[in-house]
């Protein structure tokens, strides 16, 4: 298949489902990455990695006050990819800054993504990887929406695996800190023409994070919500973790801080629908309209990113079986009906840096409206926070981790 056959089949899987391309019969009702699976024709593969790790070591700081993402380790991981010769060997080697022409349509047009994930070094000594084929899935989807080559997910999960392997000793000997994981693509072409780079650079480096709550407690947030920014809207790419989503978000946090905030609650249409909260993934339990016990968190229509954490709830959930889960639309007028009528129980944000963060307050339309989550325990946010850390470190077995050493 050419290469024009191989974007066109695979930007239609994208936008369709279904790819009626002569000679693909691919079924991708779950979005790109069946196509995508099925059309990558060639990756590097982790059984030809090198492996030429630092000589030098750097000291491994001190995990309290440690600053989110400011430590990195010796080693990356370092994978070339252009359109002429495709997928160069992937290599381990020193950290080291990155020598790109000044023209390369990261810079200029955010032809790029990145994946966020973490390894955990366990109560038995051993490092494990959480749901790592969710990241690899979603990276893989990214990149075909940002019209990035795509690769074997399986190849650079094992890449990504031995890599964290060579740099073990940075997985912090601890059960609240982990070593946090940045795959990122990026688009290297030294041209200012708006196109589908011709090259590309797949890397990753790893850092090592403490506590997401500097006090070690279990701290609920203030939100602000104003339907005069989004997050993201239909036919974007709210849906993929791209960089360009977040840049575009800094001002509005701003202005939350602003205000005495500290998260931006973003809402979207006319009728103010409860979308993400910060980086965050959002759900509601409570009391529904019909007098149901319900877990509720917004659906995957396109402008939700589709969170690892996330996912992870909602599979918790339903195994539970003690409440309705359900995936839909709520509005801030839905939410403020609720509270009127005290049916709201918790609400709380999950992603991976945090797993789960409590919700105290949002500040709407210059009103502030207190949600009660603290005052319910918050039993069913703990509730999920302590499964997930369990699983992450290896207190309870799980098929979600992934073994590194």
């Amino acid at each position: 298949m050419s290469h024009f056959c191989l974007d066109l089949c695979v930007l239609v899987c994208f936008t369709t489902g279904f790819c009626s391309l002569q000679g693909c019969q691919n079924d991708c009702a779950a979005g790109c990455t069946g196509a995508a699976t099925k059309h990558v024709t060639e990756s590097f593969k982790a059984a030809d990695l090198k492996i030429n790790p630092s000589t030098t070591f750097k000291e491994k700081p001190d995990l309290n006050g440690l600053v989110f993402g400011t430590v990195f380790t010796d080693n990356m991981l370092f994978i070339e990819w252009s359109l002429a010769s495709g997928w160069e060997t992937p290599h381990i080697k020193p950290l080291e800054n990155l020598s790109v022409h000044p023209a390369i349509s990261a810079f200029h047009y955010a032809v790029e993504l990145f994946e966020g994930m973490k390894a955990y070094r366990g109560e038995d000594g051993k490092i494990r990887l959480f749901r790592p084929r969710l990241n690899m899935d979603r990276m893989l989807r990214s990149a075909l929406r940002a019209t990035l080559p795509g690769f074997d997910k399986e190849e650079l999960l094992e890449c990504i695996r031995k890599l964290v392997e060579v740099e073990k000793e940075w997985v912090p000997y601890s059960t609240s800190a982990s070593l946090y994981i940045r795959p990122t693509l990026i688009g290297t072409e030294p041209s200012l023409g708006v196109k589908k780079p011709s090259k590309a650079l797949l890397y990753v480096i790893l850092s090592p994070v403490g506590p997401y709550f500097s006090s070690g407690s279990f701290n609920p947030i203030s939100l602000w919500a104003d339907p005069k920014y989004v997050r993201a809207w239909k036919g974007g790419t709210g849906d993929c973790k791209l960089g360009g989503n977040y840049g575009s978000s800094i001002y509005a946090q701003r202005e939350a801080m602003e205000l005495g905030c500290q998260q931006v609650l973003w809402l979207y249409g006319d009728d103010h629908q409860i979308t993400e909260v910060g980086t965050m993934n959002l759900f509601l339990y409570w009391q529904n309209e019909d007098g149901e016990e319900e877990l509720a968190t917004p659906p995957l229509d396109g402008i939700i990113l589709p969170g690892v954490t996330r996912q992870s709830i909602l599979d918790l959930a339903r195994k539970w079986g003690e409440f309705k889960v359900s995936e839909r639309y709520i509005t801030m007028g839905d939410l403020k009906a609720a509270l009127k009528e005290n049916r709201v129980k918790e609400m709380f944000g999950a992603g991976t840096a945090c797993v789960v963060c409590p919700i105290s307050t949002i500040l709407y339309l210059g009103k502030n409206l207190h949600i009660p989550t603290m005052e319910n325990g918050p039993q069913i946010a703990t509730r999920f926070l302590n499964q997930l850390s369990d699983i992450q470190y290896g207190r309870e077995e799980s098929e979600w981790t992934v073994m590194v050493s």
